[in-house]
């Protein structure tokens, strides 16, 4: 075991090492029972590392990813004032549309729609948008939506898989290891059309034969008007421009050495201030207070407490030890270790939501630096961790936040997602995605 760092105030005289990870370990498992709110239990969890010993406040502070919080939270309010226009529907409609209400055809498109948006958005904040109007189509078209929100939660993660910004473990993986949007593009993007267009291949396979509707239902989706989801087109105008700009922003940051926090940030102030240009001052704090409200800042502080978790078991050695325990196990062959990095992300996010697992993984692939050659030479490292990551949490009902978000969706219509159903279907079409990225890592960056 690892040799824990001197903490002479402990409480109880307690090993360091055990205490933190005990918390960890503590707070994970209660986080899977999902009987209480999870940033409660992170911050709790960070209390416990602060109050315990184990850090000082200030190391605390410092283990926090502000570029995480910053990014993340600059981004929800940007969607924050983007869905009241409704565009997010527009496009949803016009998909269904364009294929004549056919059913295979509207569950094709609202899939690509869901994993195009998860890329540039982020794909919790996309299920959020596309769910509801999915249900509304798939009772019109007279069809079980079960297998279109199925496609959708697997194409949310896959599509957020492309991006810096898709995913919060990629953002999370991008902060720590210094990677721009840039470097997810070209390292990330090209392998993510083909594993969406294979999952839609095996999608068919189950389901889309069985995908019927009569002309009647499907002359009801032609009779949708796309352009009454419209409800501000200046804001819309607004909203287009600041998110091109902020893209645009993400993809040349590294030119100008800017951190995507402060793109994301920035964004979303000209935003907040476009929206109410001209305003009483009484109306624009209103709206200001009311976009606040619909960030989510539950997610913001469950980063919060987790950072300040993990960060206690690192500090301890617990990490360190973990890294060259799996260096050990692959006898330090970067081809194998590499897979095992891959695998063990995927599995282990299938089991538990990813963020947290990455935020463990995290600075483990930081502690093999040294035995690989350096920073540089761990990137292959961290695209393995982001597609296991991403692509695993497709393997259970509980391997992502957005899954659980579609699953709540359909439960509250009146059609509940049985976990092991979902599991039954979606497990075994995560390995071979999976193994699919395998061969890309081998490929591009091993062989």
């Amino acid at each position: 075991m690892p040799e824990a760092a001197v903490h002479h105030s402990v409480i109880f005289g307690m090993d360091p090492l055990w205490l933190a990870v005990s918390v960890l370990l503590l707070v994970y498992a209660v986080v899977m029972l999902e009987k209480f709110n999870r940033a409660v239990l992170s911050l709790l969890g960070a209390g416990m590392m602060i109050l315990g010993g184990v850090l000082t406040q200030e190391q605390a502070v410092a283990g926090v990813d502000f570029n995480t919080i910053g990014l993340l939270t600059g981004m929800m309010v940007i969607v924050a004032i983007s869905q009241k226009t409704g565009m997010f529907q527009y496009v949803a409609i016009r998909a269904a549309k364009s294929v004549k209400g056919k059913p295979w055809g509207v569950l094709v498109m609202l899939a690509t729609v869901t994993a195009v948006f998860s890329a540039f958005l982020d794909n919790v904040t996309t299920v959020l948008l596309i769910a509801p109007v999915t249900l509304l189509i798939t009772d019109a078209l007279g069809v079980r939506p079960y297998p279109y929100l199925f496609s959708q939660i697997l194409a949310s993660n896959i599509g957020g898989t492309a991006t810096l910004i898709g995913d919060p473990p990629n953002i999370m993986i991008g902060s720590a290891a210094h990677l721009s949007f840039y470097d997810f593009l070209i390292n990330l993007t090209p392998v993510i059309p083909v594993v969406f267009l294979v999952t839609i291949l095996m999608i068919w396979l189950m389901f889309g034969r069985d995908l019927k509707a009569s002309e009647e239902h499907r002359q009801l989706i032609m009779a949708f008007n796309e352009n009454e989801a419209i409800k501000d087109v200046v804001l819309l105008k607004k909203c287009l421009s600041v998110l091109g700009l902020v893209i645009g922003g993400f993809t040349f940051a590294h030119y100008f050495h800017l951190e995507p926090a402060s793109i994301a940030m920035a964004g979303a102030a000209v935003l907040l201030l476009m929206q109410t240009w001209g305003a009483p001052l009484k109306d624009k704090d209103h709206a200001f207070e009311g976009i606040m409200a619909e960030v989510e800042w539950t997610t913001i502080f469950f980063f919060v407490g987790l950072f300040i978790v993990v960060t206690g078991v690192e500090h301890t050695g617990a990490i360190t030890w973990l890294a060259n325990r799996t260096l050990a196990m692959t006898g330090g062959d970067f081809t194998a270790t590499v897979a095992a990095v891959l695998w063990i992300s995927a599995l282990a996010s299938a089991l538990i939501d990813n963020i947290p697992f990455v935020a463990t993984m995290i600075p483990m692939i930081h502690d093999m630096g040294p035995s690989f050659g350096g920073a540089d030479a761990l990137r292959p490292l961290w695209w393995a961790l982001a597609l296991g990551a991403c692509l695993g949490g497709n393997g259970t009902l509980i391997g992502a936040s957005a899954n659980l978000i579609v699953a709540g969706f359909a439960q509250r219509a009146g059609h509940p997602i049985s976990f092991l159903v979902f599991m039954k279907h979606a497990f075994w079409l995560m390995l071979v995605t999976v193994g699919m990225a395998h061969i890309y890592l081998y490929l591009r960056y091993l062989s």
